[in-house]
């Protein structure tokens, strides 16, 4: 093992210097993959210095997600502190289901659900859980929602269809989770948002109208705190009041920017947070955890235990109820991913965790800034928020990041909103400087001229 810690060393000395000498990958082509790494599994193993030299390779091709040069969703960084949570939790190997198998690691667990309970505003018999995933985190609020809603449904199935609403901004997972828990597709209800892609709540309120005057049992809506591709926040305080006329789950899907509960500056997005029932946040968005770190909360601590708890004796056999997690958690065996976080917090504080959320709008309204300063540029997003779209010179955004991505210059998508299409820079990478945000539009300005124009023009 000592053995194997020194060859991780080394590997990581040289990603170091990949992301300093080439910090966007070499491009690999699908159709290329397997001719160019070899990645085959073979009847005899092969000896180190083999295996050292294809970890190598790898590390030149694989998509560097903590350089400079990535502006990707919606992820990027590496934060040291977290990062040691995550390689002591490799190193453990708990798993996180039972207080006699992980010990003070529940207990670790245990208190980051607390504070995010605090932080949210929700009331002292607030509980919640780590899910595999953002789009799992808004499956177990569906799950309780549904639950919540008619209790038989754990043992007898579905017998009405039932409803739920979301805005026509908000994250896939929704419809994919209604399909997923027998709800139906064609039960998800998409409610109208403003130029700014926020959910609007008159909208919502006649929805459930009309599905209730059809014989449809409303039962759930998800606001987002951060929507997908213009970083937008839904108006929670608004939505509440429909949720509560009509006796609807509300959940908060702040899955990408959930961590402004941290900031003092910004925390007003998500004003009225304390009146939703559930809420999700990831912290390897934000708060710069290694992935995966997705965290849901709960106002009905009973509903989640109700939703996701099973006797197995062969399983449960010491301590309460409170510290074997896997009681209110979606699966059994699951990795210890709250240490990252844990770590990282334990290590900078709350105001620690505030400056780093603080800094990505800083880093935000630099390019902001930039773009409104460059005619060749057009902005197509707003103030408050971490995604910086843009169209540059008229070009393709879909173009352009294909062609930035494919000769290893940056790493950035595109999106789209009212039909138009742009680049979609994220500024999630709290090691990033000013510096670097302007790094970002000359890298684009010379990719275009020297590489982009050119290919147009033969």
């Amino acid at each position: 093992m000592q053995n194997d810690i020194a060859l991780f060393s080394e590997l990581c000395d040289e990603l170091f210097k990949a992301e300093l000498n080439q910090p966007v990958a070499e491009h690999v082509s699908t159709s290329r993959l397997y001719d160019d790494l070899d990645l085959s599994l073979n009847e005899k193993g092969i000896i180190d210095d083999h295996l050292k030299s294809i970890l190598m390779d790898l590390i030149t091709k694989t998509p560097k997600t903590a350089s400079k040069s990535f502006f990707n969703q919606l992820f990027g960084g590496r934060i040291g502190k977290a990062t040691l949570g995550d390689l002591l939790a490799v190193m453990f190997n708990n798993s996180m289901y039972t207080y006699k198998v992980a010990g003070p690691q529940v207990g670790i667990e245990k208190q980051i659900l607390k504070s995010i309970c605090d932080l949210a505003g929700y009331k002292e018999e607030s509980n919640g859980t780590l899910a595999p995933g953002g789009s799992m985190s808004n499956m177990m609020a569906l799950i309780m929602a549904r639950d919540s809603k008619n209790e038989s449904i754990r043992t007898e199935g579905m017998r009405q269809s039932m409803t739920l609403y979301t805005s026509e901004a908000s994250h896939y997972s929704i419809s994919k989770n209604a399909a997923l828990i027998g709800i139906g597709k064609n039960q998800v209800r998409f409610v109208n948002t403003n130029k700014k892609g926020e959910m609007l709540s008159g909208h919502l309120e006649e929805l459930v109208k009309i599905d209730l005057e059809n014989n449809y049992v409303p039962f759930f809506v998800n606001a987002t705190a951060g929507t997908t591709v213009l970083g937008a926040f839904d108006d929670i305080k608004s939505i509440s009041t429909v949720c509560k006329k009509y006796n609807l789950w509300l959940h908060v899907d702040g899955a990408y920017c959930g961590g402004v509960i941290f900031s003092k500056k910004y925390k007003h997005l998500i004003s009225g947070l304390g009146l939703s029932d559930s809420f999700s946040i990831n912290a390897h968005k934000m708060l710069g955890t290694p992935l995966s770190c997705s965290i849901i909360v709960t106002q009905n601590k009973a509903q989640l235990h109700h939703s996701f708890s099973n006797e197995a004796d062969y399983l449960y056999q010491t301590d309460s109820d409170d510290f074997n997690l896997g009681k209110t958690s979606l699966q059994c065996g699951r990795r210890n991913d709250a240490l990252k976080l844990w770590t990282l917090w334990k290590s900078v504080g709350t105001l620690g965790l505030e400056k780093i959320v603080d800094k990505q709008f800083k880093l935000a309204q630099r390019a902001r800034d930039y773009i409104r300063n460059h005619n060749d540029y057009q902005l197509h997003s707003f103030d408050d928020s971490i995604s910086v779209c843009f169209n540059y010179k008229e070009i393709s955004a879909k173009e352009l990041c294909t062609s930035l991505y494919e000769k290893a210059d940056l790493m950035v998508g595109f999106g789209k909103h009212n039909n138009i299409e742009f680049v979609r820079m994220v500024t999630i990478n709290t090691t990033l400087e000013k510096a670097d945000i302007d790094h970002f539009f000359k890298t684009l300005e010379q990719h275009v001229s020297e590489k982009l124009l050119k290919k147009t023009v033969s």
